[in-house]
């Protein structure tokens, strides 16, 4: 059975509303239907230390967090748009994995080979593609794999103020988005758990 662990970006500590924990909710309930187990953190309820590194010292939350990132299959990083980019703690979250990146296994692979990495991105002006853009790089450059549709968005209408979580319903378009990123999500899992990627030379 695959794993997977959503990291929610929001500025907004528990217990606040967050859009992004809404929509991260939303496709942890899709997997959980196609059996797949998971886990929600809210980043910003930790001390995650600004830099590079696996671990910046006494109280430093990104440890802990990192060991779940291991153990996981999926990847979900779920952000707002803030002044066009991901907020500052996805940002964070992308610096602190970033500590892993020349770790290899025992056959030169990165650390995350065989996972996958899906996103989702909320906000009230237009700029998921752009953010998804960012996202998508940083978890390529990581190790992660991207699935086809490997992003589900909302963004609201330009100078507006309604959020995501105070929609009546969640949009037809963003449901079957959203549904179509947790299935592809679930079976890109089982086929590189089944198929791992060769060593590296």
């Amino acid at each position: 059975m695959s794993r997977a662990l959503a990291l929610v970006c929001t500025l907004s500590p528990s217990p606040k509303r967050s859009s992004s924990q809404l929509l991260a909710d939303q496709i942890m309930s899709e997997l959980s239907g196609l059996g797949v187990e998971g886990e929600t953190v809210r980043v910003v309820d930790h001390d995650v230390r600004p830099g590079v590194a696996q671990d910046m010292g006494e109280s430093d939350a990104w440890p802990g967090l990192r060991e779940k990132v291991m153990a996981a299959d999926i990847l979900l990083v779920a952000t707002p748009i803030w002044l066009g980019h991901p907020s500052s703690v996805c940002q964070r979250v992308l610096e602190r994995l970033n500590a892993d990146i020349s770790a290899t296994d025992d056959e030169g692979r990165q650390l995350t080979y065989g996972k996958v990495g899906i996103v989702a991105v909320v906000g009230n002006e237009d700029g998921a593609h752009k953010v998804s853009a960012d996202l998508f790089q940083g978890l390529n450059d990581l190790g992660f794999t991207l699935a086809p549709g490997a992003v589900t968005y909302w963004v609201g209408e330009a100078q507006q103020g309604t959020d995501y979580q105070d929609l009546d319903r969640t949009p037809k378009a963003v449901a079957a988005t959203t549904r179509t990123l947790a299935v592809n999500a679930a079976h890109l899992a089982e086929v590189l758990a089944d198929a791992p990627y060769p060593p590296n030379a």
